[in-house]
């Protein structure tokens, strides 16, 4: 259960350890030089080398850098002082048996005290680090759980006793009444899943008996449409109909996920994200810096107002963002209302090529350096579709999971433009529903090269 600044500070550890190990070094060089008036064989660059090799092997013996080792606090100090003892044993055994140079002492003395100190300050400062992150920035992921129980219970002491979680508390009657007769969700449950909702509250973990294992279909029914991820602690006597991952929390508790997201893992989220910037940046810097002021001439010779059209649309997690994109109508009263339709006679003669072209959305790589989209991705609809179609289709906030984009599955297989039918729409959201479930680099790689062959191929729904 990591935040995403909590798994970057485990894979900044070894640079910030490397700067430091090599940084004691020259300094334990200089003042020997100094103290001495005279060039030692410690300076030879091999010895440094030797001295950052041996510091990474023992970290991998001793899993420092690994998600294991670099998971907890005590577990870092633990191997950074065995690190640190077992370092000094074989690089001096190294320095002294090494036939180059004779080894100063002072050297020796003046590197490992500079090392110990440095060692504790370090640890020190980023345990200090993580506490301002946590207490004082809330970078912690707010958590709930349903159940009146012992695994209930037990879960609850786990949870807290993670620095990076925020435990929201108990949600739903003491009773395990979670629905009524009927199947449906009791008011109290649902209102209390609201709460929770304008609390932050982003994982439900389910600890119900087996009897009411029945009551997991409603939950998900409504959480699906609050974007609460839900998670059920089963007895595994149970069993469950539909499709699920099972996967355990702290190596004790078996956690069934109702839908697999690759995106959830932190190292597929930085891939992606690495991806977006570097294709982003291409596209900025070689195309959008030139064309730009072409596009802008022309759409101010046609029309009055601005060269770019904001609008705010849906994002990840329902929330809204300012979306860009060049501007293709007249300046109009129902922009934020109205879908652009074949034969609209709100879009200028230019617009209609940009459109058609899809050089209208090329703007939107700014919201994709700027964090708001990803290139590929659910496309993002203006506010009232999304309250509109969240009431008509089911699952259809599920593509909220993920950051919209630029282009998508569902636009690459036919689904773009106006929709005027909801079984259109439910086909894209079935689309844009399997892309959140099995993401892969590669597979937005393909999606690019088939959104830049329809649009040379030129598609129907393009208006």
């Amino acid at each position: 259960m990591q935040t995403r600044y909590l798994y970057l500070l485990r894979y900044s550890l070894p640079v910030i350890d490397l700067f430091m190990l090599n940084s004691v070094y020259i300094l334990a060089c200089y003042i020997t030089c100094s103290a001495e008036n005279s060039m030692y064989g410690e300076l030879q660059s091999h010895y440094l080398v030797v001295c950052n090799l041996l510091w990474l092997i023992n970290s991998f013996i001793f899993g420092l850098y690994s998600e294991y080792g670099a998971k907890r606090l005590e577990r870092i100090y633990r191997a950074t002082w065995k690190i640190a003892v077992t370092h000094l044993f074989f690089f001096t055994f190294y320095l002294f048996f090494s036939k180059y140079n004779e080894i100063s002492r002072f050297f020796l003395l003046m590197f490992y005290g500079l090392l110990f100190i440095a060692c504790i300050l370090n640890r020190f400062l980023g345990t200090v680090f993580q506490y301002v992150l946590v207490k004082r920035f809330k970078i912690t992921k707010c958590v709930a759980i349903i159940g009146n129980n012992y695994t209930a219970a037990r879960l609850k002491q786990y949870l807290k006793s993670h620095s990076n979680i925020s435990f929201y508390g108990f949600i739903g009657p003491h009773d395990d009444m979670i629905s009524n007769a009927e199947g449906m969700l009791t008011r109290e449950t649902i209102d209390q899943i609201s709460k929770a909702v304008e609390a932050g509250v982003k994982d439900l973990y389910v600890c119900i008996p087996p009897e009411r294992i029945s009551d997991v279909k409603a939950l998900k029914y409504e959480t699906d449409k609050r974007l609460i991820r839900l998670k059920f602690i089963p007895d595994m006597g149970g069993a469950l109909a539909a499709p699920y991952i099972m996967s355990y929390l702290g190596g004790e508790f078996p956690v069934i996920t109702f839908r697999n997201e690759p995106l959830e893992h932190m190292s597929n989220r930085f891939k992606k994200r690495a991806f977006d910037i570097l294709f982003s940046a291409l596209v900025i810097i070689f195309v959008l810096s030139w064309l730009y002021p072409i596009i802008a001439i022309i759409i101010k010779l046609e029309s009055r107002g601005p060269v770019l059209f904001k609008q705010l649309r849906s994002g990840r997690n329902d929330e809204p963002f300012w979306c860009y994109k060049f501007r293709s109508m007249g300046v109009n009263q129902y922009s934020d209302e109205k879908q652009a339709s074949k034969n609209d006679v709100r879009i200028t003669r230019s617009g209609r090529f940009l459109r058609k072209s899809s050089l209208d959305e090329l703007p939107q790589f700014i919201n994709v350096i700027q964090g708001r989209m990803s290139v590929v991705g659910p496309r993002p609809h203006m506010l009232k579709h999304t309250q509109e179609y969240r009431a008509l289709i089911d699952k259809f906030m599920v593509r909220h999971f993920s950051k919209p984009g630029i282009t998508g599955w569902a636009q690459v297989n036919g689904f773009r433009g106006e929709t005027k039918e909801t079984n259109a729409m439910e086909q894209r959201v079935e689309h844009d529903i399997h892309y959140v479930e099995n993401w892969s680099l590669m597979w937005d790689i393909k999606i690019i090269f088939l959104t830049i062959i329809n649009v040379i191929r030129g598609e129907d729904n393009a208006f």
